[in-house]
């Protein structure tokens, strides 16, 4: 019999929509009106003629999600941004969470305090607040968020519908989690504000919503699993290829002054999870209309292309890999 340790993530995800898809079939006319289970970042679900209703959940354990030297408020508020990163990946406004919390019972009680304090202060940072929830009594600290948005029908951003000839850009800078994970790992200095945006990542909310409300994006998702496994969600999904510019990729002063070599910081800025930024392609000629319509700040890093993952690193074409941060 399989276990699941010997399979991918992905694998297991569309083993499970696909009983789901089957056990919907009688619910055609529902289903022609909402994104379903494993499609894109969020479920979306059509509840009037303009708006539509976007929702998430995440899970998070003490022994696999917080990684060493985070504080209590640190892990409160990486269980809300884990869930409003996907929202701020379909471009819509965050208006409520949900969290459901897991706790041994001989947890301090100034522990608990902390931790939700923390979920408190990323979900006002976004602009929303808890709604609600549960507690329950676990062996480990497990938090199970879900988050739900409101967008716009018109201004509606899926990992559907990338084009070829669509230039392809981040948010924000990459490698950061990556260096910080690896500083902790074995025990190396690191700059305080790389490992405050690894224990902290911010949301891009206001930047999903202002990107989205250009009308020039073609497909979007959150990089929280890394670049290059994020890339290759996108392509399974629009039947098309990336070319990515490595030498592109922006990152952190900081993060370039930790690594060893450079196959470190490509390692980090490509293959490495943990970097809650946007991954977005724009129409060609699009780019100046989007420049003048936002202050996003963003960089174009490659383009759509018909076929094939490949990045190119000084001028070497070369194979990009579907690796990334996956939870088997």
């Amino acid at each position: 019999m399989t276990k699941i340790k010997n399979i991918k993530e992905r694998e297991l995800i569309s083993l499970i929509t696909g009983i789901l898809e089957k056990n919907q079939t009688h619910t055609s006319e529902i289903l022609n009106k909402y994104i379903g289970p494993g499609k894109d970042d969020c479920a979306v679900i059509d509840i009037d003629s303009s708006k539509l209703l976007v929702a998430s959940t995440d899970m998070l354990h003490s022994t696999t999600d917080f990684p060493p030297g985070m504080t209590p408020q640190q892990m409160g508020w990486m269980s809300v941004a884990v869930n409003l990163s996907d929202i701020a990946a379909m471009g819509a406004s965050p208006i409520g969470i949900m969290m459901a919390l897991g706790l041994p019972p001989d947890l301090d009680l100034d522990f608990v305090e902390a931790l939700v304090r923390g979920m408190d202060k990323c979900a006002g940072h976004s602009g929303t607040v808890i709604i609600g929830g549960d507690i329950d009594r676990h062996d480990e600290i497990t938090i199970s968020g879900s988050a739900l948005g409101l967008v716009d029908a018109e201004h509606i951003v899926l990992r559907k519908g990338a084009q070829i000839g669509d230039m392809v850009c981040v948010t924000g800078k990459l490698g950061t989690a990556g260096a910080a994970l690896d500083a902790l790992i074995h025990n190396r200095s690191t700059d305080r504000s790389v490992l405050d945006k690894f224990y902290q990542p911010v949301p891009r909310i206001p930047e999903g919503i202002s990107l989205a409300q250009t009308g020039c994006l073609t497909s979007m998702m959150d990089i929280s699993d890394g670049l290059a496994l994020s890339l290759y969600d996108i392509a399974a999904v629009n039947n098309i290829g990336f070319h990515i510019q490595a030498n592109n990729i922006p990152i952190h002063n900081e993060v370039r002054s930790m690594a060893y070599n450079e196959d470190e910081l490509f390692k980090w800025s490509v293959y490495t999870g943990g970097d809650f930024e946007l991954l977005f392609t724009i129409r060609p000629g699009c780019l100046e209309q989007v420049e003048n319509k936002t202050t996003v700040q963003y960089t174009v890093i490659g383009e759509v292309t018909q076929k094939g993952m490949t990045i190119e690193r000084h001028g070497n074409v070369m194979d990009m890999k579907p690796h990334g941060f996956t939870q088997f």
